[in-house]
């Protein structure tokens, strides 16, 4: 029999979830059946990430499909894609680099439609949970960074999102069990100082985007400064921006 939703919210709540009430009533609204409820409030239990668990993110008001493995985006991204947003006009050329499920992509294609946008990633399970979520007519394609992109978008992206990797691997054991038992690695690792990915980013963005074009990454606070001098050394104007709100600091560096 499954428990009474008071009873789901205190297996929750000893289990460590601190927003117990909220992900009961998410879990049973999410099951199709009593038995169902169970088998996901025993997943969750274990220490499954919630939007594992019910199948879903919520991102910039869009529900993203998450898939075992693939990064989970993170509701702090939103301020990237918002940046972004203000930045993009309908028909602008975007391109979501790393793109995990394709969250930040289909979030920037709502916020302002009629923009063209590709997407890539070199772990298969992401390029194939983003073609989920992204449709048909959005491409995705498999690779390494801009290896992964067609010719033709050479010197023509006017918004590249490319939300990199930025733990430092000596740092990835220090990271929830959620991310760090759930998500691939590949997904997480930025290197000796987190930083790895956005070197190589920063030296292809030039020649990828169009004049005038924007890159944006994500970054923590301590790697806000050797970040934004990493894209100004490689030929682009970079700034630093952040919120209070999001907790969130995010790089953005136009093709002078």
């Amino acid at each position: 029999m499954t428990d009474p939703l008071s009873t789901i919210v205190d297996r929750l709540r000893a289990a460590g979830c601190v927003f117990a009430e909220d992900e009961s009533a998410l879990i049973v609204a999410a099951a199709t059946s009593p038995a169902e409820v169970d088998a996901l409030v025993a997943r969750r239990v274990d220490g499954e990430p919630l939007e594992l668990v019910i199948g879903y993110a919520e991102f910039c008001g869009v529900r993203v499909t998450v898939c075992p493995g693939v990064f989970i985006p993170r509701h702090r991204t939103e301020f990237l894609v918002r940046e972004a947003a203000a930045l993009t006009s309908p028909g602008n050329v975007v391109v979501d680099l790393c793109c995990g499920t394709g969250a930040l992509g289909l979030a920037l294609s709502t916020l302002v439609p009629g923009v063209s946008v590709t997407a890539a990633d070199l772990d298969p399970a992401a390029v194939a949970c983003a073609r989920r979520n992204l449709g048909a007519t959005v491409p995705v394609y498999a690779g390494d960074l801009f290896a992964a992109l067609p010719a033709d978008l050479r010197g023509r992206i006017q918004v590249l999102l490319a939300n990199t990797p930025y733990v430092p691997t000596d740092e990835i054991d220090l990271l929830p069990s959620e991310a760090r038992d759930h998500e691939h690695h590949l997904a997480l690792d930025g290197g000796p100082d987190g930083l790895d990915l956005q070197r190589r980013v920063a030296a292809g963005a030039a020649e990828w985007l169009a004049p005038g074009g924007h890159v944006l990454v994500e970054v923590s606070d301590r790697q806000a400064a050797t970040a934004r001098d990493i894209f100004d050394a490689a030929g682009l104007a970079a700034r630093v921006a952040e919120s209070k709100d999001w907790d969130a600091i995010v790089i953005i560096a136009a093709r002078r």
